[in-house]
């Protein structure tokens, strides 16, 4: 199971910091990914990280901005986001893939956490 948290409101320019805990098994040998979801629109991909950490992707919206890392000895995926703007408004899911490496693409994914609310005033 994955958990994300950290979600809450910010204003246009501020940062939070996601997390995203896996129990029940280990997601240490697997790449992990952040995708959100807005109001209306569909799931899009954020960020995503190889098993060991030595592989990084990112949207071009978030590039610059977020960061994504992990923890393997906690089986805990971050994000942290910077500079945060309100089109950043979404739903923050993660994501646990079926190899180590990272990508893109939201069907290479077997596992799915609850999201959590991204809230960004202008």
């Amino acid at each position: 199971q994955l958990q994300a948290s950290g979600g809450g409101l910010v204003q246009a320019g501020g940062s939070l910091s996601l997390s995203c805990a896996g129990s029940g098994r280990t997601f240490s040998n697997y790449g992990m990914g952040w995708f959100r979801q807005a109001p209306g629109k569909e799931r899009e991909f954020v960020a995503t990280i190889s098993w060991a950490g030595g592989n990084t992707d990112y949207a071009d919206s978030v590039k610059g901005r977020f960061t994504i890392s992990r923890d393997n000895a906690k089986n805990t995926v971050f994000l942290q986001m910077n500079s945060l703007k309100p089109e950043d408004t979404a739903i923050y899911y993660c994501a646990g893939g079926a190899t180590g490496r990272s990508t893109s693409r939201h069907y290479e994914y077997v596992y799915w956490g609850r999201g959590t609310q991204v809230t960004v005033s202008s």
